[in-house]
């Protein structure tokens, strides 16, 4: 019963994953013809100096449609190596747009491929447009365990995307979140979002609690034997046995006075 108990655990377990990850699906779903909402409303503005981060952003944010406007700073702009677009790994290039009142927000402009020298070699870039630009993209939150950008041959690179890694190499403060572009310009590789495979996790409620109910009725089935005792024919095969022995106990004892031949011993005069 104890495995029971734990199967359906994992069942509900299993459950609240099919849960998040279908409600990741909806946001992308509706981000695609939703209208885009201003980046302030959503996520909260860094307040800060420059190098740090604004307020965490909601745990619900994740690729809602947004607009800002600002303009590129195309010398602060980093490479984050290692990521896989269409089977391909290359670089999604990142790049600050500063907004009006000093505050910035880092731009997933695109991917690109790694350059045909190999990984040391530096990719095409595409140049960041100048001037005011409104970027239309989908929200990401910070990535974990990401580290201070690196330079590589001249070029500033990192492996995850975390702002508050990154604000302080930046002169001013910003937004604790990263927009991916809708529409990159020609030459990079729009990052597009991916679905959650929900059904798994609907599989494997299903597959939990198949088990719990198979081992409750285990249990009840052999708990229900062992009250009712040995079945009727069990007994009237023991009792078969004994009766066999007996038998042949009986056997032993007549044949005393009888030899191999079955003739009768006779007794020496």
């Amino acid at each position: 019963m104890a495995a029971a108990a734990v199967m359906v655990l994992l069942g509900f377990w299993q459950l609240d994953r099919y849960h998040q990850r279908a409600s990741i699906n909806e946001r992308i779903s509706a981000g695609a013809t939703a209208t885009p909402v201003p980046l302030p409303e959503i996520v909260g503005k860094p307040t800060q100096g420059p190098g740090s981060v604004g307020p965490a952003p909601p745990g619900d944010i994740e690729w809602t449609r947004v607009r800002v406007t600002g303009h590129y700073d195309p010398t602060r702009e980093i490479l984050v190596r290692g990521r896989t677009v269409d089977g391909r790994v290359g670089f999604e290039v990142i790049t600050p747009l500063v907004l009006s009142d000093g505050t910035a927000v880092l731009v997933d402009r695109g991917w690109v491929p790694p350059a045909p020298g190999g990984a040391l070699a530096a990719p095409a870039v595409p140049p960041a447009p100048t001037g005011d630009t409104t970027v239309v993209g989908r929200l990401r939150p910070p990535e974990s365990r990401g580290g201070v950008p690196q330079e590589v041959n001249g070029r500033s690179e990192i492996r995850r995307i975390t702002p508050a890694a990154i604000a302080p190499t930046l002169p001013y403060p910003i937004f604790d979140t990263y927009v991916t572009a809708d529409e990159p310009p020609a030459g990079l590789t729009a990052v597009r979002p991916a679905k959650e495979n929900a059904l798994q996790n609907a599989g494997y409620v299903l597959q939990w609690w198949l088990f719990a109910a198979l081992a409750v009725f285990g249990f009840a089935y052999l708990a229900r034997r062992e009250a009712r005792g040995p079945a009727s024919g069990d007994l009237l095969a023991d009792e078969d046995g004994e009766k066999g022995e007996a038998d042949g106990a009986d056997g032993d004892g007549d044949g005393d006075g009888v030899n191999s031949g079955g003739v009768p011993h006779r007794a020496p005069r």
